[in-house]
């Protein structure tokens, strides 16, 4: 195995409130991708539904997920005040949300 060099996952997974309409939610995920544009160390951004037949999605319904060169790239990126700005919109909109950091490992066979 062998683990991507500095290469740095930033994942969301979301759940957003009771009442919060699919306008809400667009208008927020363009929000969330507007970042790649305003904070340098993020280098990309991708999100989708869950589509999963297992029903094990324990009630979250969205992913986000950004590429960032190395965990202090991360860590600016958290900081940031365009960062900070949206996650206090964002989270103000989600009843659950789980983030998880990680550097991707390719499994050679």
């Amino acid at each position: 195995m062998e683990e991507a060099k500095g290469v740095v996952k930033h994942v969301v997974l979301a759940k957003f409130k009771e009442g919060v309409s699919e306008s809400q939610i667009d208008q927020l995920i363009k929000g969330y991708a507007n970042l790649v544009n305003l904070i340098d160390p993020m280098e990309s951004f991708h999100w989708g539904k869950d589509l999963s037949i297992e029903n094990l999605h324990q009630g979250f319904t969205h992913i986000f997920e950004s590429s960032f060169k190395s965990t202090e790239a991360v860590a600016e990126y958290v900081a940031h005040p365009a960062h900070v700005e949206f996650a206090n919109l964002f989270l103000s909109h989600l009843e659950k949300v789980l983030v998880f950091d990680y550097k991707p490992t390719t499994v050679c066979v």
